[in-house]
C-alpha cells in the first residue's frame, strides 16, 4: 500500500522529530545567511577602508547610501522572486538558481575593480530575491496544515538563520580584518591588503557548501516545491514568460541609458532609492480603492499603521551594519585580554542574543497568555520601538564617552545596544509577521507578507541615508536624533494602542 503524501509527512520524524527535508532546508538557509551576513559585516567597512589597506577609500556620505540601497534591494527582490517561483520556475528550482547566482556574486567580489564590485552586489541581490522567500515557503510545504509540528519546524529553521548569521562575521571578519591573518598572508609573500577579498571568498565558499548539500539532500524534500502554480496551464505560463521578458527588457534599457549618459553611482542610488518610497504609497492607494467589508477595511488601516511603525523600527535596527559598524571600527576598543579582534565580530552579537532570548520570550508570551495578560500586538509594537530607541540613547552615551578627540570606548556599550535592539526585535518582528497573516483579507495574504518585507527594505534604505551623515555631524547629534524619533514614535504608538485594537476587531 502506498502512503499518501500527508501520511508520509506525518510519519517522517527523522530530523529531531521533524521531516528529514527540514535538515536540507535548515543547512541551505544557514549557509545562505552565512554568506549574506559575512559579506554584510564587511561591506561598509570595505567601502570606507583606506586604499593603502585594500579598501575603496570612500567617505561615509558615499558608502552609506550605497550600503542602504543594497540591503533594501535584497529584501525588495523577494517580491518578484516569489512571483517567478509561483508562475514560472517552482520553488525548488528558484532556490537552486538563486543560490548559484548568490555564489557567483560573492566570487565576483573576490576580484579587484569597481566593475566586479557592483556586479557582485547585483548578483547577490538577484539571487537572494529568488532564494529567500521560496525556501521559507518550502519549509511550510513539509507539513500539512493540521500538523502540530509546523510552528516548531519554523522555529528550528529560524535558529538555522541565526546560526549562520552568528558564525559568519567571526569567520569572514577574521579573514578580512585581523592582523593575525594579514601576517599569515605576508609570511607567504601575499599582499596583506587583499585580506578583504579573502573574507568575501569565505562567503562564496559558504554559499557553495549550502548548494552542495541542497542538491545532495534534494531527495529528502519529496515533491515539495517542484512545480509552479501554473504548471498545467501553458497559456498562463506563456503570458508570464512574456511579462518577465518585458520586465527584464525595461530594466536592461534603464541600465543602458544610465551607462550611456554616465549617471553617477550617487545619482543612481538616490533615484532608485527614492523610487522605493513610491511603491507602498501606490500600493496602499490601490488597495484602499478596492471593495472590502467594513471590518476588512478596518484591518487594512491597522496593517498600514503597523507598516509605518515597522519602517521606523527597521530604519534604526538595521544600522547595525552601517553606523554602529563604523562606530565599532573607529571608536571602540576591540581588544580583550590582550587579544585584538576585528570590529566586524561585534556583528555576531544580535544572533547570539536571539539564541539566548528567543526561547525566553516564547515562554513569557505563553505564560502571560495563560493568565490572559499577554500584551496586545499594538503594545508589542510600541515596546519594539521603545527598545530600539533606548539602544540609541545608549549610543549617545557611547559617543560622548569617546570624547571630542575620538577616543575608544569599551565594547560593552555596543553589546548593550545590541541586547536592547534584540529585545525590540523579538517584540516586533515575529509579532508583526503573525499580525499580517491574521489581519489581511484572505485574497491578499501573500501580498501582505510581501508588503511586510517591503517595510524592512525601506527601513534599510532610510538607515543607509542616516549612515551617510556619519562624518558630517557630531555623533551624539546623529544618535540622539535617531533616539528622539524612535521615542516620539513610541509615544504615538502608545496613544494609538486602543484605536488600533478597535480596528483589529477580534484579532489580537
Amino acid at each position: 500500500m502506498v502512503k499518501s503524501p500527508d501520511l508520509e509527512s506525518a510519519a517522517d520524524r527523522s530530523f529531531f522529530g521533524h521531516p528529514r527535508g527540514l535538515s536540507t532546508l535548515f543547512f541551505t538557509e544557514m549557509w545562505e545567511r552565512f554568506s549574506y551576513y559575512g559579506m554584510r559585516a564587511l561591506l561598509l567597512l570595505f567601502m570606507t577602508g583606506a586604499v593603502a589597506k585594500g579598501g575603496l577609500g570612500w567617505d561615509a556620505a558615499k558608502a552609506g547610501p550605497i550600503y542602504g540601497l543594497y540591503t533594501a534591494l535584497v529584501y525588495l527582490t523577494a517580491l518578484p522572486g516569489g512571483w517567478i517561483a509561483d508562475r514560472l520556475l517552482g520553488q525548488r528550482r528558484s532556490v537552486l538558481i538563486g543560490g548559484i547566482v548568490i555564489a557567483l556574486g560573492h566570487v565576483s567580489l573576490i576580484f579587484h575593480g569597481l566593475g566586479f564590485f557592483f556586479l557582485g552586489l547585483a548578483l547577490i541581490v538577484t539571487g537572494t530575491g529568488l532564494l529567500k522567500p521560496n525556501i521559507s515557503s518550502m519549509v511550510g510545504g513539509l507539513y500539512t496544515t493540521e500538523d502540530s509540528r509546523r510552528d516548531a519546524g519554523f522555529s528550528i529553521f529560524y535558529m538555522g538563520i541565526n546560526l549562520g548569521a552568528f558564525i559568519a562575521p567571526l569567520v569572514c571578519g577574521f579573514l578580512a580584518q585581523s592582523d593575525q591573518f594579514r601576517s599569515i598572508l605576508a609570511s607567504y609573500g601575499l599582499d596583506p591588503a587583499n585580506s578583504w577579498h579573502w573574507g568575501f571568498g569565505a562567503a562564496a565558499v559558504g554559499m557553495t557548501l549550502g548548494l552542495i548539500q541542497y542538491v545532495l539532500g534534494g531527495r529528502n524534500l519529496g515533491t515539495v516545491g517542484q512545480a509552479p502554480a501554473t504548471a498545467g496551464d501553458p497559456v498562463a505560463r506563456a503570458r508570464d514568460r512574456r511579462n518577465l521578458l518585458i520586465g527584464v527588457g525595461i530594466f536592461a534599457a534603464l541600465v543602458l541609458v544610465a551607462v550611456l549618459v554616465r549617471v553617477s553611482v550617487a545619482d543612481v542610488t538616490k533615484y532608485v532609492g527614492y523610487s522605493l518610497l513610491l511603491i507602498p504609497i501606490v500600493y496602499f492607494v490601490f488597495l484602499f480603492s478596492q471593495k472590502w467589508t467594513p471590518q476588512e477595511r478596518k484591518n487594512l488601516w491597522a496593517i498600514l499603521l503597523f507598516f509605518i511603525f515597522a519602517i521606523l523600527f527597521w530604519s534604526a535596527f538595521e544600522q547595525a551594519g552601517s553606523t554602529l559598524n563604523l562606530f565599532a571600527e573607529r571608536f571602540t576598543s576591540n581588544t580583550i585580554l590582550g587579544f585584538k579582534y576585528p570590529a566586524s565580530w561585534l556583528q555576531s552579537a544580535n544572533s547570539a542574543f536571539i539564541w539566548m532570548l528567543a526561547p525566553v520570550f516564547a515562554w513569557i508570551w505563553v505564560a502571560l497568555g495563560r493568565r490572559k495578560r499577554e500584551p496586545s500586538t499594538p503594545s508589542k509594537f510600541a515596546d519594539g520601538l521603545l527598545f530600539v530607541g533606548a539602544g540609541f540613547l545608549v549610543m549617545v552615551g557611547a559617543a560622548l564617552a569617546s570624547g571630542p578627540a575620538g577616543g575608544r570606548v569599551s565594547p560593552m556599550w555596543l553589546l548593550t545596544v545590541y541586547l536592547l535592539h534584540t529585545i525590540g526585535e523579538l517584540c516586533l518582528s515575529p509579532v508583526g509577521l503573525s499580525a499580517m497573516t491574521k489581519l489581511a483579507p484572505q485574497r491578499v495574504v501573500s501580498q501582505m507578507l510581501g508588503i511586510w518585507f517591503l517595510a524592512t527594505s525601506l527601513g534599510n534604505f532610510v538607515g543607509g541615508q542616516v549612515a551617510g551623515q556619519f562624518e558630517k555631524f557630531p555623533l551624539p547629534w546623529i544618535f540622539g536624533a535617531v533616539a528622539g524619533v524612535c521615542m516620539i514614535c513610541t509615544l504615538i504608538a502608545v496613544v494609538l494602542i486602543s484605536p488600533i485594537k478597535r480596528l483589529m476587531g477580534e484579532v489580537h
